[in-house]
């Protein structure tokens, strides 16, 4: 059984058939979903993602703001993302990070806004979920200063949508982060990436979709969707030489010993 640890349900490309898509990748293997809740803050996500999560026993959340709307981050949303983080399915905070490929907020926003996040899941003892994009430099410091420094080493993280240099995944494992792969790792262009993926070690592994974008070959075109996870897992066990169940139990084990640990309500820990 597989985990696909990051996916964007909530999102409007699955309005005509969400919940086809669900049980697809369920007939497909797929035995837990992360829906990343915040994906389109101007636009619901917050509400529809976490109403997945009720609805589906195998859905969990997380919560944050993503860099491309660090804009939008002010007082009331920080409040609003604090008391949604008590939500008994909520079990991580993110995406966060830093995107200076396509610059949709500046720079200086996207640092302070990820510093301030950092710092609410410390609070709330969740682990992170990391976006960089084209900002390697910036995000390793940010998350020694204001991650590491300040605590929040505890509580683990993921980088998402690995698409950086060896260095990076180094460094971050360093620092207690998994690295999880979605579809690019089997795009024609992605040879270092792949190299990458080869060098890491078994239990800092994970997969994802990034749904519904990204999808793997052979899904190469149309939209992403969680049952694709399968393609990019049997790849990356091709990679290493491995079969499709051993990566299935390994990176499912990795997502489960991150996640099992959070607490939400007080009442004993969630079991993913």
């Amino acid at each position: 059984m597989l985990i696909d640890s990051h996916c964007h349900l909530d999102m409007p490309l699955f309005d005509a058939d969400r919940v086809e898509t669900i049980a697809r990748a369920r007939e497909a293997g797929v035995d837990v979903m992360l829906e990343i809740a915040g994906s389109d803050i101007a636009h619901g996500s917050l509400d529809k993602g976490l109403q997945l999560a009720d609805e589906f026993s195998f859905i969990y959340a997380a919560i944050g703001l993503h860099p491309h709307e660090a804009s939008l981050y002010d007082p009331a949303l920080e409040r609003q993302l604090f008391e949604l983080s008590r939500h008994p399915k909520v079990i991580g905070w993110g995406e966060i990070g830093l995107d200076y490929h396509y610059d949709y907020s500046p720079r200086d926003v996207q640092r302070d806004v990820f510093r301030r996040q950092l710092q609410q899941a410390i609070e709330r003892r969740l682990p992170v979920i990391i976006h960089t994009r084209e900002a390697e430099d910036d995000t390793i410091a940010i998350l020694r200063e204001s991650w590491i420094d300040a605590g929040g080493g505890e509580f683990g993280g993921l980088m998402h949508c690995f698409t950086g240099s060896l260095r990076m995944a180094e460094i971050a494992i360093e620092l207690g982060f998994l690295i999880s792969f979605s579809g690019v790792l089997t795009f024609k262009n992605s040879e270092g990436l792949r190299q990458v993926a080869r060098s890491l070690p078994l239990d800092r592994l994970l997969v994802e979709t990034d749904s519904p974008y990204l999808a793997p070959a052979p899904y190469r075109g149309k939209r992403n969707e969680p049952a694709y996870v399968c393609a990019t897992a049997a790849y990356l066990a091709e990679l290493r030489g491995l079969e499709l169940a051993e990566i299935a139990g390994v990176t499912s084990s990795n997502f489960r010993r991150l996640f099992n640990h959070i607490d939400t309500t007080g009442g004993g820990r969630v079991q993913v």
